[in-house]
């Protein structure tokens, strides 16, 4: 289970809290997830101006789209008390993505979804980190499921929604202006995953 900051008592289901807790940070053996800052700023660059790492987060953007998405998250942090946290790696201190719940208006459900530079790939931080804002989302905001919203042809989010323990469960089509991509559904209910960190799991 991550470390979390105190934080104030759980809002009523349905995400939105109306205010801003108290700013949570997430510890993991690896990651510190935390609030975006205007600092962050380079590394969402980096993430959205590569066309690999972006494949599946709306393609390459410019920088001015990419300021706006990062004030996006931090203006939903304080109108709805959550959102996406930066991904710090702890041993070099470097921003290396972004991850947790996220749900913006017409959005398929309550979302717990991912995305890192390519420098961060392969060792696992997806999964660990998407582990914590998942265990900080059915606790503090009272999330009763989670969704992930992936391409079939993102096989790299299937396998960690797969480690995750969620499965799929429908077609899913996000609202404009990202209904054009065919996504599909994976997720699975708090009771779920709460019976398989008790097993030990993720």
């Amino acid at each position: 289970m991550p470390n979390a900051a105190p934080g104030a008592s759980s809002p009523p289901q349905g995400g939105r809290t109306g205010r801003m807790m108290a700013p949570p940070v997430l510890e993991t053996k690896r990651l510190l997830l935390r609030l975006p800052k205007a600092e962050d700023f380079e590394g969402f660059k980096l993430l959205h101006g590569d066309p690999e790492a972006s494949r599946f987060l709306g393609g390459v953007q410019p920088p001015s789209v990419v300021w706006r998405q990062l004030r996006t998250l931090a203006g939903a942090w304080a109108l709805d008390g959550f959102a996406m946290f930066s991904v710090v790696e702890k041993a070099s201190n470097r921003w290396v993505g972004r991850l947790g719940p996220w749900q913006p208006d017409g959005w398929p459900g309550t979302e717990v979804g991912w995305g890192l530079i390519r420098e961060a790939w392969g060792k696992g931080y997806a999964t660990e980190g998407a582990a914590a804002a998942i265990d900080w989302a059915f606790d503090t905001l009272g999330w009763t499921e989670i969704i992930h919203s992936i391409e079939p042809s993102n096989t790299a989010s299937i396998k960690v929604a797969e480690r995750l323990g969620s499965r799929y469960l429908r077609p899913g089509r996000l609202p404009p202006p990202y209904d054009k991509a065919e996504i599909g559904l994976w997720g699975q209910r708090r009771e779920e995953w709460r019976e398989r960190r008790a097993a030990g799991h993720t």
